[in-house]
């Protein structure tokens, strides 16, 4: 079998203004990366200024906006909104956190409130804050990234599975109420991917119980940018009928 190439369609975002979250990095890297060269305008959104100044710094031919902040505070949110100056199309939801796989009764309280402010919590606020803007235009579309620990209860200590699984409830939800408005709401649920966000086990019940289960069923690792390539689609006009999926991007982990 050949290696995946990306192909880009140019001019699919043309004119439009799309924010990514994460975008330092990985997955959201990636999704940035693919929207601006298809010809959109992308407000950039990260933790780290140093990967916002890099990606900014290597492609100065594409056009980002960089907007450094935790994202799971308001006050960062309001200035990725501002950053976009009244225009938003597509908002892609990618910025996550990993836990440690520690099962209900191990996880401790800063690691449960991190998880779920991080991978919940500031994807609702995002979402808040752009809705609005988009029912204004009539129109919009929204992708956050959830994950096989969404689909399963075996990927993924108790935090991180919580997490992914109201990602989908916050998705579906949404897609019902915007729908008739002209906003598309949907999620990716990618399995192992290469990218920066690594996790140990710090349980020893979870390395017992998930070990073999990861061992024996988890597919190969995909690249950032075949989940960008799922994330570009559902974001894009070509998705115009798609609308309150989950579309599990993992090389058939979710078929096992």
């Amino acid at each position: 079998m050949s290696a995946w190439q990306e192909n880009i369609t140019p001019g699919r975002f043309d004119g439009q203004t799309v924010i990514v979250t994460g975008a330092a990095s990985g997955i959201g890297r990636a999704t940035a990366l693919r929207v601006a060269r298809e010809g959109g305008r992308v407000v950039a959104s990260d933790v780290s200024r140093e990967g916002l100044d890099k990606l900014v710094a290597e492609y100065p031919e594409l056009d980002f906006a960089g907007v450094e902040g935790d994202i799971s505070g308001q006050a960062a949110v309001e200035r990725v909104v501002a950053a976009a100056r009244g225009r938003i199309d597509g908002l892609a939801n990618v910025a996550g956190i990993m836990d440690s796989f520690q099962p209900v009764h191990e996880v401790d309280d800063s690691t449960w409130d991190r998880v779920l402010n991080v991978n919940l919590t500031s994807m609702m606020r995002l979402m808040r804050a752009v809705v609005p803007i988009m029912l204004d235009a009539g129109y919009g579309s929204i992708v956050n990234v959830s994950s096989e620990a969404g689909l399963r209860g075996s990927a993924a200590g108790v935090a991180y599975t919580v997490s992914k699984h109201a990602v989908i409830g916050l998705t579906r939800s949404s897609a019902v109420m915007y729908g008739r408005k002209g906003i598309r709401v949907n999620a990716v649920a990618p399995g192992g991917t290469r990218t920066n966000i690594h996790a140990e086990f710090r349980s020893d019940l979870a390395l017992e119980v998930l070990g073999p289960l990861m061992q024996a069923n988890v597919p190969p690792i995909a690249e950032a940018e075949e989940l960008a390539s799922a994330i570009g689609y559902l974001l894009s006009r070509d998705a115009s009928n798609i609308n309150g999926v989950v579309l599990a991007s993992d090389n058939g982990w979710n078929a096992i």
